[in-house]
């Protein structure tokens, strides 16, 4: 941590340099599979894969890491991030492209910046349902307590981090492209993001335990919407981006543009309660967590109004009356960590069940029915947005099929009811050599509104090994990581058989001037 300003201190701020561990990477990957690029070598990759039967990138970035100025009161972080690809939806790629700054504990970020998935192992987890690693960074401006920050007067038990961003999709003329114009598409589209958690233990006491709570949201809204008519030709119609609007998408409230007689909030509006309990010993640990998605205020809160008047009175509310949801739609997760260098270090468990969405049936109140049902929430789609993803990746956990699988040019995700068990393992046996493995079985009934005559099954399979090499007469070569990957899906989901290898060649190191 930061010391106070003393005499040594003020030497190193007057030597401080924004060029200083400026640090570079240059990347070469190549995929050939059979069918489509396979599940696990396509997804988490924060949007930057293909499913073309042969694809690949050269990728160089330049960045300087906020860690650099750890131990000073303010820091400075940038970088660019570039890739060009070879059969991919762009053919250039501006992955990231930021500068951040540090004041104590709290970071301000401008860009596009792949930010960490929270609560879940990145390495081995399928994915957190909203703010996930599947897509490619959102423009935005972000400020953040990325770490946890002990709270005054509980004696060090209590923390909390979290996040607030606001930004904009990039991809309207992909969607563009995507849908030929025929499907609904938008464009322009803003992006409002949050987190907040709350750490309930003391590692400065040795307690092994701690309880972690949070809520991650995010709204889609403003920007333009295409969509066509009963005739086939395509309408437009722009959302709001006023000061308003901004406020609607963060508290909620307002309407989606004509909306009269039955208004819902504005914008897409979507979320996860999540929960993480650990234990961290001296050579292992283990934790269990929870991720409770939710589409709409309803299934946020697992109750909805129902209690309208009938008649001239079916729009007032006459009575104190709830209709109350089941506790269903969960991923929960059980990791376990060996610490020490072994062959077998991380085991990551995880259960998804996404079928209730709050029930199979909708209707709203009318003057003759007073009874409100609100179900078939739909998740990740949107009957004025099309659909949660950006460059046809969900922005959230992959087992909800992407849109860039679709061969109809809609942008809708088609298989958000599911049931899917998925397993995680990896191990580090020296500083060189990291190994994972992942496993996933999924059953899947479409959507509401457009089921599977039958069920849907799939499995994907995925083996990956990388080796940095080091201690070489080549010093050119010390720094280079060769990752290499294989992967596999069967069953109809992914429309498999999908067979696939992946290569990839890393090279890092510390530019000098």
């Amino acid at each position: 941590m930061a010391q106070g300003w003393t005499g040594v201190d003020k030497e190193i701020v007057e030597k401080w340099n924004p060029l200083d561990s400026l640090s570079y990477s240059v990347e070469i990957q190549g995929s050939v599979s059979r069918g489509r690029t396979p599940l696990w070598l396509n997804a988490n990759k924060y949007g930057l894969s293909s499913l073309d039967k042969t694809n690949g990138y050269v990728r160089g970035s330049v960045f300087r890491p906020l860690s650099v100025d750890d131990g000073r009161k303010f820091g400075l972080g940038y970088a660019v991030d570039v890739a060009v690809p070879v059969n991919y939806t762009s053919k250039v790629v501006l992955q990231q492209a930021y500068v951040e700054g540090r004041w104590l504990h709290g970071f301000l970020t401008i860009g596009a910046k792949e930010e960490p998935m929270q609560l879940k192992n990145a390495f081995l987890s399928s994915g957190s349902q909203t703010n996930g690693i599947n897509a490619r960074p959102v423009p935005q401006v972000r400020l953040a307590l990325p770490d946890y920050w002990a709270v005054p007067l509980t004696r060090g038990w209590l923390h909390l981090k979290g996040h607030f961003a606001f930004g904009i999709l990039t991809d309207g003329n992909w969607e563009a492209d995507f849908t030929n114009r025929q499907h609904r598409y938008t464009d322009k589209v803003l992006y409002h993001s949050k987190s907040g958690y709350l750490k309930i233990g003391n590692e400065e006491r040795f307690c092994p335990w701690s309880l972690e709570l949070g809520l991650e949201m995010v709204t889609l809204f403003g920007g333009t919407i295409y969509s066509p008519d009963s005739t086939g030709t395509m309408q437009q119609m722009k959302a709001g981006s006023g000061i308003t609007d901004y406020w609607h998408a963060i508290f909620g409230g307002g309407s989606d543009a004509g909306e009269v007689i039955y208004k819902n909030i504005e914008g897409d509006m979507l979320g996860s309660w999540v929960a993480r309990l650990n234990y961290d010993g001296d050579w292992s640990s283990f934790s269990l967590y929870a991720d409770k998605f939710f589409e709409d205020h309803s299934a946020m809160f697992l109750m909805d109004y129902d209690g309208y008047g009938t008649g001239d009175e079916w729009q007032v509310k006459k009575k104190r009356r709830y209709l109350i949801y089941d506790l269903k739609d969960w991923m929960l997760g059980f990791e376990y960590n060996y610490k020490p260098d072994s062959w077998l270090n991380d085991f990551v468990f995880e259960y998804l069940y996404t079928k209730y969405q709050s029930g199979p049936i909708y209707h709203d109140h009318t003057a003759a029915i007073a009874d409100h049902l609100g179900g078939k929430d739909n998740f990740y789609n949107h009957s004025f947005y099309a659909s949660y993803q950006h460059w046809g990746q969900v922005m959230g956990n992959p087992l909800y099929r992407s849109p860039i699988y679709n061969t109809d040019g809609t942008l809708d995700v088609k298989d958000n009811r599911f049931v899917a068990f998925h397993l995680g393992l990896g191990g580090h046996p020296n500083d060189y050599l990291r190994w994972r493995m992942l496993a996933t079985w999924q059953e899947g009934w479409g959507t509401y509104d457009i089921p599977y005559t039958k069920k849907h099954h799939n499995v994907s399979l995925f083996g990956e090994t990388s080796y940095r090499l080091h201690n070489l007469r080549a010093s050119a070569l010390n720094g280079v990581t060769v990752k290499a990957g294989i992967g596999a899906d069967f069953g109809s989901i992914l429309n498999g058989p999908n067979y696939g290898f992946q290569l990839t060649i890393t090279k890092t190191g510390l530019l000098k001037f």
